[in-house]
């Protein structure tokens, strides 16, 4: 027996390696989520200085340098590296500072192999569920970053909308998505919110929204078609108003500090690929009683 007839045949196996790979998934999720804002900033700082010299010359990439503690920057060995582990072994402290690490970094792994575990319950052993497991992984890179730094980077939504348009077009998406559907959603996605973007400036003079923002709605209409939008569109809405409210009632977060939307539109998203068909009956089902 093959190791790919054996992840068929048993379903434990199947999840112990999406388990696992979520787990290392979620390891350079973490890197990308750090670094990718740290290598853009660099870029456009390089695009508007005048000479290249005045710009740090060190190698910085999702590669290099190196992890290194965030107290100490002492570089940290393979072993000090291994998801979830090292940081239980570890206490949550650095080996050579003891620097309390940052409980982040295990929970955005587990976090990522959560997710893989739950995709590959729902979709079981095809080749679909490669694709669907980077759509996953895409919107929890983005939904940190953008947790962060109040950005949706180009260099995440963009590539996510274009895979999601040849996911379907290749018959590896959703197979209730037609191209049709997709095409469509990107469209509507992007456009939908542009419209609330200006309609919202032109009546408060405030932005309420960021271009990352039309683009990650993109990507979910290119993936889960233009039926999708608006039942995400209402679930990340109520979503962000619960978390908003609660935060300035029991965290002490001013009304006027601005709330990221990336993250509440990446888990409506997520939850309409994973629960698409329950959500869809029970929105259809409100507007039948009402």
């Amino acid at each position: 027996m093959t190791f790919a007839s054996a992840l068929a045949t048993y379903p434990t196996l199947l999840f112990g390696c999406a388990a696992l790979l979520g787990l290392l998934v979620g390891s350079f999720i973490n890197v990308v989520a750090y670094r990718l804002p740290i290598m853009l900033e660099r870029t456009w700082q390089e695009q508007i200085s005048e000479s290249p010299s005045e710009l740090a010359s060190e190698t910085f990439n999702l590669a290099v340098p190196r992890s290194r503690c965030p107290a100490c920057s002492t570089q940290l060995s393979a072993i000090e590296n291994v998801p979830v582990l090292s940081y239980l072994a570890l206490r949550g402290r650095c080996r050579h500072c003891g620097s309390a690490i940052p409980g982040r970094y295990p929970l955005v792994e587990l976090t990522a192999s959560l997710i893989s575990v739950l995709i590959v319950m729902t979709f079981g052993y095809t080749l679909s569920v490669l694709a669907y497991l980077i759509f996953a992984w895409c919107l929890l890179t983005a939904s940190l970053i953008d947790l962060d730094h109040h950005l949706l980077p180009d260099d995440i939504t963009l590539p996510l909308l274009w895979l999601g348009l040849l996911a379907t077009a290749t018959g590896l998406g959703l197979p209730e998505v037609s191209l049709f559907d997709s095409v469509v959603g990107a469209a509507a996605g992007y456009l939908i919110l542009w419209s609330l973007f200006w309609a919202f400036l032109f009546a408060t003079g405030k932005e309420g929204l960021g271009y990352g923002d039309f683009k990650l709605l993109a990507a979910l209409g290119a993936w889960l078609g233009w039926q999708a939008l608006l039942p995400i569109l209402l679930l990340s809405s109520l979503t962000g108003a619960v978390v908003g409210l609660a935060l300035i009632a029991f965290g002490g977060r001013e009304r006027s500090s601005p709330l990221p939307f990336g993250p509440f539109l990446a888990a409506a998203g997520f939850s309409m690929l994973v629960w698409g068909p329950k959500i869809l009956a029970l929105y259809a089902g409100l507007f039948t009683a009402l």
